[in-house]
């Protein structure tokens, strides 16, 4: 499982920061841009969809690939995957508490300053999935997995490319000769990358989910879609888009608020100026 992951962002991570123009030029196929419902002045995140993508990170990256950047509790938050109304802090929300606790995170013992592990708490950061870089790189062939918190924010074609990476594994041509242990990636620049196809269909299990009613409404299930790799690729770039930016929908909000405030102040500022001068000569 591990070689799987290291698979898919090493890629992202490497060489794969080379651009879209870069990777037709050398033998990529151009990116195909995909409909994302977080893309627009307003566009917002499919809270289902980044719930499974959480439940492939969870099962598939996070052991090489840690998020820094983002703590237990954000997955409760207002716009997060978990949010629940009835819970407006994320603390005491169980499913975070559960998330939290799935993982062991490092701390000292208060009695004798020790380092321990113990079940994490919605106020703790994911924790890192090795102690150091040296220990990283040991355990993956020399390479050190990347972070993936702003992994779609530091590649250039954001979630398009890394949607077009996790799907771009196919068959190579029998016109291509292929290095030894290398598979083949349309979208990887050369087309040869040395890591293997992190997902395939049934990868991962999803389940039904139980979501809970808004103001006070009943919860109700959603059922949940077949896990082929283009789906799960699309979940888990949603959560980690998600992960890089999860205030974009209140900054969105925010911004149309603001842009129309001052829309409708400069009508009034306008209407003013011309009531104040009606009848003044120019």
């Amino acid at each position: 499982m591990k070689s799987l992951c290291v698979g898919a962002l090493l890629a992202v991570s490497g060489l794969g920061v080379a651009s879209v123009a870069s990777a037709s030029e050398d033998g990529g196929h151009k990116m195909e841009h995909q409909k994302w419902g977080f893309n627009g002045m307003f566009g917002t995140y499919d809270a289902d969809a980044m719930a499974r993508g959480y439940q492939v990170y969870r099962e598939v990256c996070a052991s090489c690939h840690a998020l820094e950047h983002l703590s237990f509790r954000h997955l409760g938050d207002k716009g997060g995957p978990f949010y629940n109304p009835e819970f407006p802090n994320p603390s005491d929300n169980p499913d975070v508490k559960a998330f939290a606790q799935d993982w062991s995170v490092p701390d000292i013992d208060q009695d004798n300053g020790d380092p321990i592990d113990r079940p994490g708490i919605p106020a703790d950061k994911f924790p890192a999935i090795f102690p150091n870089a040296i220990a990283a790189a040991a355990s993956n062939g020399g390479a050190v997995p990347p972070d993936l918190s702003l992994i779609t924010k530091a590649r250039t074609g954001g979630a398009d490319y890394v949607y077009a990476l996790l799907t771009g594994y196919h068959e190579a041509p029998h016109d291509v000769d292929m290095a030894e242990g290398t598979h083949y990636n349309t979208m990887f620049p050369g087309n040869q990358i040395k890591m293997a196809p992190p997902l395939f269909d049934g990868l991962v299990e999803y389940a039904a989910r139980t979501v809970p009613g808004e103001h006070g409404g009943e919860a109700h299930t959603i059922a949940a879609p077949e896990a082929t790799a283009e789906q799960m690729a699309r979940d888990v770039v949603e959560f980690l888009t998600w992960a890089g930016d999860p205030k974009m929908e209140v900054r969105k909000k925010l911004g149309f608020a603001t842009f129309l405030y001052l829309f409708i102040f400069s009508l009034l500022l306008f209407a003013t100026y011309k009531q104040v001068w009606k009848g003044v000569k120019h």
